[in-house]
């Protein structure tokens, strides 16, 4: 049985069956306040919580239609699907992106069987979570940790805490300003044109009580990089990060990341996932192969997830939304390199 979560309902039962940060009951609390509609399902069965889908539904400017997000959820079944597809039509919803958190080689077969489940289920032309992580196993020691790393990754660590470079753990508001400040720095600087300050904030000060931590490393008393950090049942992910153009020679991002690990162990963390990168024998000129490398240097282990997939509803206006969404891709583009 499929029923809409109340929003008095309990967070703690909740965020028991939640599976990623981004289902959270926080995480949807703060959708709310960047001005989203959010829609939180419960599968039920013998009238217990199995499962939780939380997602977002975005109004289309001058328009009276929208379109549906779903995010790192475990993949639904048909029940739920259909629940959506019938929501969507009563509500004028185009289509849902569905972006389940669950791991490829973990689901045989997942590709026909989604097609089996849903024949409005298609992949999606524009995913936007990568379909490839990196995720490292938190369960070793920190020595064995240090030697499985790339021996460039331990010699940056060393040389960064030779140097001076020091890494605190700011997870209060002056530690989310800075953090903020670099971050916005790095996105100026990379032509990314990522959410608002605003819309940061709201993410921090709904998450920050249980969710979020903001590490910083120093060199006297100058922030150099910074990440906001989520950790959720068992695991740490690695969402936000921003670097200053000073001291690039102090290797305070690496030291930052071996920082990261510790934390998350220390929290009790059996994995790390490093939020997105470029697949394994990834094209060392791609725009995304710097990150990829450094995440490959702490022995973490390339993951790819079942992907990403839309179930349309609108047929007609899905059509035309792609059509639109890939004259507003080039225009960025276009506007990126006109900014370099």
């Amino acid at each position: 049985m499929i029923k809409i979560i109340p929003d008095d309902y309990s967070i703690s039962k909740y965020n028991k069956q939640a599976l990623h940060p981004l289902q959270t009951w926080e995480w949807g609390e703060a959708r709310k306040k960047t001005g989203v509609e959010v829609l939180r399902l419960g599968e039920y069965e013998n009238n217990q919580l199995t499962n939780v889908f939380q997602l977002t539904v975005h109004k289309i400017p001058k328009t009276n239609l929208r379109v549906g997000y779903l995010p790192r959820s475990v993949f639904p079944t048909k029940e739920v699907l259909d629940f959506l597809y019938d929501y969507g039509k009563k509500n004028k919803i185009i289509f849902i992106k569905i972006e389940p958190y669950e791991e490829k080689l973990k689901v045989k077969n997942q590709k026909l069987k989604v097609q089996l489940k849903s024949q409005k289920l298609v992949e999606s032309k524009h995913p936007l979570f990568p379909s490839w992580t990196q995720i490292l196993d938190l369960n070793k020691s920190e020595d064995e940790l240090l030697k499985n790393m790339h021996s460039k990754t331990r010699y940056n660590i060393r040389l960064s805490e030779k140097k001076g470079v020091i890494v605190k753990e700011m997870s209060n508001d002056r530690g989310f300003e800075i953090f903020s400040k670099l971050y916005f720095e790095t996105c100026k600087r990379q032509k990314y044109f990522g959410h608002t300050p605003k819309y940061h904030k709201i993410v921090w000060q709904s998450l920050k009580k249980d969710i979020a931590h903001i590490l910083i490393a120093f060199y006297k008393n100058v922030p150099l990089a910074a990440y906001e950090l989520f950790y959720f049942k068992n695991t740490l992910y690695y969402p936000y990060g921003g670097t200053s153009l000073e001291h690039r020679n102090l290797m305070a991002s690496n030291l930052l990341m071996w920082e990261a690990i510790k934390l998350g162990k220390k929290l009790g963390a059996e994995k790390f996932d490093m939020w997105g990168s470029l697949g394994p024998n990834y094209d060392a000129v791609d725009l995304w192969s710097g990150f990829t490398r450094f995440k490959e240097g702490y022995g973490t282990k390339f993951t790819e997830f079942i992907g990403s997939y839309d179930l349309v509803i609108n047929k007609n206006s899905y059509k035309f939304y792609n059509f639109i969404y890939e004259l507003r891709d080039k225009y960025l583009k276009i506007k990126s390199l006109l900014l370099h």
